[in-house]
C-alpha cells in the first residue's frame, strides 16, 4: 500500500512512477478523496468542540435557573452529538474507499528498473554456463524413457483433473531429494532460518502480501474462508505483521519447503504439456525482512543464492531484470532467473526475485524501532523461488538426458539419492 503523505507532498511524481507502469494519473482521485475524508473529519472535530463548550455552560444555566438557556444548550448538544455521530461514519466510508483505492495500486518502480512494455524488453544481467550439445534430438522431460513410469498425468487427471501428476519411484525421489538440497544449502551456506508454515491463511495474510483483494481469482479458498497459500511467501512475510521489532532484529532471512495452489487463472492454453504449470506445485521460498537502507542490495544478495543452487546442479541459466511493464504487482525491481530447458529449447523462468520495499510492510503494518531512537518505520520486504522444485527437476531431468534413455544425476544430488548416478532407462537408480 502507498504513503498518502507521500502522494500528497508529491502528487506528480506519483503520477510519473504509475505512468512508467503504463498505468494511468490517480493522483487526483486519491487527493479528492483523502481531502473529503480530512474535511470529515476536521467538521467532526469541531463540532466536538461544541458540545465540549455546550456541556460547560448547560450546568451554568441550569444553576441560574435559566430554562430556556439550557433547554437551548440541551438541543446544541443533542444536535452536535448526532453530527459527530454522522460526520463519524462518513469519515469512516470515505477511509475505507481510500483504502480500497491505495490498495489497488501497483508498487512502484525503482529507479533502476528497466523500462519497457512486456517481457521482450527485460534486461539481460548475465548468464552461468554452456547448454549442452547433444547429439540426438534433445527430448521434453515428460518424453524421456526414465521418466515414463514416474511421471502419470493420466491417472493424476483421473483424480483431480487437468494440470496434476503423480510422481513414482526415482522421480518422486529426485523431487524430493531437490527440496532438500535446496534447504540445506540455504540454512546451511547463505544463512537463512528455516521455517514450516501452515498452507491456509486467512484474508489479512492474503491481503498483507497483495494477494487480495487484486488477485483472489488466482487463488484456491475453502468453503469456511480460509485461502490456500500460492506461496509460502504469504505466511513468511506475515511472521512479522503487526510488531514492531529492534533495528538489532533486522535483516531476518527465513525459507521454507511447502505446497502451493495456483488456479491460473488466465493462463488457458499455456504450458499444458508436462508439468511446467500445475495447479498444485512444490517451491522452496526465500523472504527476508530488512532495514530499508540494504533492501536494494539483500535483492542481490537473494539472487545470488538462488543462482547459486543452479550452479551447484550444473544447470545453465541466464538472470534478467523484468522492465516495468512485466514486473508484478508489489515488486520495485525483480530479477527473474531462467533455466535451460534442451526440451524446448529455451530458458524458462525458475525463480523470481522480488524487493517490495514498504509496499507490504504498510498493508502488514510491519515496522521496525530504529536504533538511535525516534518513531518506528515500515521495514521493507523482500520474496524470491530459491527454487521451483518442479521445474528443476524438469531442467535437471532434460539437462542430465542420455541418448540410452537414461538421466545423470547432478553430483551434489547423489548423497541425497543413495548415491545412485543416474536413473536408468527404464526408471530404476543405477
Amino acid at each position: 500500500m502507498h504513503d498518502i503523505r507521500a502522494i500528497r507532498e508529491n502528487p506528480a511524481a506519483f503520477d510519473a512512477a504509475l505512468a512508467r507502469r503504463g498505468k494511468a494519473p490517480v493522483s487526483s482521485q486519491i487527493l479528492a478523496l483523502d481531502s473529503e475524508r480530512r474535511a470529515c473529519i476536521q467538521e467532526a472535530e469541531a463540532a466536538q468542540a461544541d458540545i465540549n463548550s455546550a456541556s460547560k455552560q448547560v450546568g451554568a444555566a441550569k444553576a441560574k435557573g435559566d430554562e430556556a438557556e439550557f433547554e437551548r444548550l440541551r438541543g446544541l448538544v443533542s444536535e452536535k452529538k448526532a453530527q459527530v455521530a454522522n460526520l463519524t461514519e462518513q469519515a469512516k466510508v470515505k477511509d475505507e474507499a481510500l483504502t480500497d483505492v491505495l490498495m489497488g495500486i501497483d508498487n512502484l518502480p525503482y529507479d533502476d528498473t528497466p523500462h519497457g512494455a512486456d517481457e521482450a524488453d527485460n534486461v539481460e544481467i548475465r548468464r552461468w554456463g554452456t547448454p549442452a550439445t547433444f547429439e540426438f534430438a534433445p527430448k521434453e522431460h515428460f518424453e524421456l524413457p526414465a521418466t515414463q513410469d514416474g511421471l502419470d498425468f493420466e491417472t493424476a487427471g483421473k483424480i483431480s483433473g487437468s494440470r496434476f501428476v503423480i510422481l513414482s519411484g526415482a522421480i518422486a525421489r529426485m523431487h524430493r531429494a531437490l527440496a532438500q538440497f535446496m534447504l540445506d544449502t540455504h540454512v546451511n551456506e547463505n544463512g537463512l532460518t528455516e521455517t514450516n508454515t501452515p498452507v491456509l491463511v486467512r484474508d489479512e495474510a492474503m491481503r498483507g502480501t497483495g494477494q487480495l483483494p487484486k488477485f483472489a481469482e488466482d487463488s484456491y479458498q475453502t468453503t469456511n474462508g480460509w485461502w490456500l497459500i500460492p506461496t509460502s511467501e504469504v505466511t513468511l512475510t506475515n511472521i512479522v505483521s503487526g510488531l514492531t521489532l529492534d533495528e538489532t532484529q533486522l535483516p531476518r532471512r527465513y525459507t521454507a519447503h511447502s505446497l502451493c495452489f495456483r488456479s491460473e487463472a488466465g493462463s488457458a492454453g499455456r504450458d499444458t504439456a508436462g508439468m511446467l504449470r500445475q495447479h498444485q506445485f512444490e517451491k522452496v521460498e526465500m523472504v527476508s525482512v530488512t532495514h530499508p537502507d540494504h533492501s536494494r542490495t539483500e535483492l542481490d544478495r537473494m539472487t545470488k543464492c538462488a543462482e547459486g543452487i543452479l550452479e551447484r546442479l550444473e544447470l545453465p541459466y541466464r538472470t534478467v531484470a523484468l522492465c516495468v511493464g512485466d514486473m508484478g504487482f508489489g515488486a520495485r525491481r525483480t530479477h527473474d532467473i531462467e533455466v535451460w530447458l534442451p526440451g524446448q529449447n529455451a530458458y524458462r523462468e525458475i525463480s523470481s526475485c522480488s524487493v517490495c520495499g514498504d509496499f507490504q510492510a504498510r498493508r502488514m503494518n510491519a515496522r521496525f524501532r530504529p536504533a538511535g531512537g525516534g518513531k518506528p518505520e515500515f521495514v521493507h520486504t523482500l520474496n524470491g523461488s530459491g527454487l521451483a522444485v518442479g521445474r528443476c527437476l524438469i531442467a535437471v531431468l532434460e539437462n542430465g538426458q542420455q541418448a540410452d534413455g537414461s538421466v545423470e544425476i547432478p553430483k551434489v544430488l547423489r548423497p541425497y539419492m543413495g548415491n545412485a548416478s543416474k536413473i536408468s532407462a527404464d526408471g530404476s537408480l543405477a
